[in-house]
């Protein structure tokens, strides 16, 4: 007897679950930086019109796949076209590995929202980080041993992904969502008004916001607002796809996506608000200009950021509990819906249940991930994340718009998505998604990989480039060919259910 598909409980769950996968740490440590070293407030001009003519298409794309064809990423794309399988794998393979190293950044968040009580990383943030947290090795290929608090973190962030993608779409995801979503918000707002009333704040959002018009004239910071906004919605990365295919029939696609992005868009303003607030503090602290002391990724996070928090008394202790916790409920909500994207393939391909796929992805993605908890945990994650996120997903992302765009069509995920639709859109959706996205997408691949062949990334020597690096793109590719070679369950319907 063929088992009816899950559904969302509402359509409230289903927006909060996939705001909750789009708002994750790049909003809040990547973002802001992009935004200032582009053009400040001149950015907002090439980022808005990468929001309508990329974020929210592709969105409209993949909800309209994922719900047309009610399956999984790669169950939906075989319906879509057989031949095209592999591409649906791709995405559910590099999320195993993103998941991997996702818990280790996760693992740091929560070691360091307990030494916010006693900041306890001194005034040299960076040594303590880099030697008395990661115990950096010396290159990649020296793991030098295991560290035991970042691996019990590890394990602590596995077993909560467990736990709740293995209750269900509804009783786990959703109402995971309905309660960390809105707490990430208050969060974000409080340390945005005890931001914006620190000395020299104004120093930050003036730095921020203040527009560069010359930028907007520079090629580059076009292809870095496409860049952000693909990588913030989690496009191409198997989890919209999927949740979509969750929605009751009559559901309002279109809307949803608007809504989607631009919930996405305003977290990502109230976050370099935020971020940019206390920077200017630091600077005014230090006595020197803003710039000296902006930085992105990891090291705002675990460096700049803790530094602030030292010279800021009690204030500092709170803003770090709050800032720390908010870094944990965004990397969780985007972890699970990782969790759900692969584990929603499995059971389409293979017909196992839930809670057995769900605790054997537990345990392969604890195995990989204890190569991340090594000294030499740094350099893999720095690799493996740059090489996934600027070729494994551009590239994934750029054949979906080709699949759909010349051989799916656009009309028809157009015409399906307007049919469920009350906001229906024209086709000019079919333009953006047949030219323009291939295009762009194309574009900033070319760049990506002509940047890299100028300069090999982050200054690491090639071997470990290609090991780490292409390695990890070789098995997504490899991977995906392999398992689409096999036999989908016996009671599976490629036509559509």
């Amino acid at each position: 007897m063929k088992k009816s598909r899950e559904q969302w409980g509402t359509k409230a769950g289903f927006l909060l679950a996939a705001i909750g996968s789009a708002v994750g740490l790049g909003n809040i440590w990547r973002f802001p930086y992009v935004a200032y070293s582009n053009g400040g407030g001149a950015f907002l001009i090439p980022y808005f019109f990468a929001i309508f003519t990329a974020g929210i298409p592709l969105l409209i794309l993949e909800y309209g796949m994922g719900h047309k064809f009610r399956g999984s990423t790669p169950l939906a794309i075989s319906r879509a076209n057989k031949k095209w399988e592999w591409l649906g794998w791709w995405p559910i393979i590099s999320a195993v590995i993103i998941l991997s190293y996702y818990s280790m950044i996760l693992s740091l968040a929560m070691k360091y929202l307990t030494l916010s009580f006693k900041k306890v990383w001194g005034n040299d943030t960076n040594s303590y980080f880099y030697n008395e947290v990661l115990k950096l090795s010396s290159s990649p290929f020296d793991f030098g041993g295991i560290i035991v608090p970042i691996l019990i973190g590890i394990i602590l962030i596995w077993l909560i992904n467990w736990f709740i993608c293995y209750k269900g779409i509804k009783a786990g995801i959703e109402k995971l969502s309905k309660i960390l979503l809105p707490a990430l918000l208050i969060i974000m707002i409080i340390i945005v008004i005890k931001g914006v009333t620190l000395e020299g704040a104004y120093l930050g959002l003036n730095t921020l916001f203040t527009p560069d018009w010359q930028k907007v004239k520079d090629p580059k910071v076009w292809i870095a607002a496409y860049g952000q906004v693909f990588f913030s919605l989690s496009i191409a990365t198997g989890i919209m796809m999927t949740y979509s295919s969750y929605l009751p029939k009559k559901t309002d696609i279109n809307n949803s996506a608007f809504m989607t992005a631009f919930a996405n868009c305003g977290f990502e303003f109230l976050s370099a608000i935020g971020v940019f607030a206390i920077l200017g503090f630091m600077a005014t602290n230090q006595g020197v200009s803003v710039d000296k002391v902006a930085s992105d990724g990891i090291g705002l996070a675990f460096i700049a950021f803790p530094k602030v928090f030292s010279v800021m008394g009690t204030w500092g202790n709170i803003l770090s509990v709050l800032f720390f916790t908010c870094l944990i409920f965004a990397g969780l909500t985007s972890a699970v819906s990782l969790v759900e994207a692969i584990s929603s393939a499995i059971i389409d391909k293979t017909g196992w249940e839930r809670k057995k796929v769900v605790t054997g992805i537990l345990l392969v993605g604890f195995i990989i991930s204890i190569s991340f908890a090594t000294r030499a945990g740094l350099y893999l994650l720095d690799i493996m994340d740059n090489f996934i996120n600027n070729y494994g997903v551009v590239v994934v992302g750029l054949l979906e718009t080709i699949l759909v765009g010349w051989i799916v069509k656009p009309k028809t995920i157009r015409e399906h998505t307007n049919s469920v639709s009350y906001y229906r859109i024209g086709k000019w959706w079919d333009v953006v998604i047949k030219c323009i996205n291939p295009i762009v997408l194309t574009f900033i691949l070319v760049q990506s990989f002509i940047t890299e062949m100028r300069k090999p990334y982050g200054g690491y020597d090639l071997q470990a480039l290609f090991v780490y690096g292409w390695g990890a793109i070789l098995i997504g590719i490899t991977g995906s060919i392999l398992i689409s070679k096999q036999p989908w369950r016996n009671n599976i319907n490629l036509k559509n259910e």
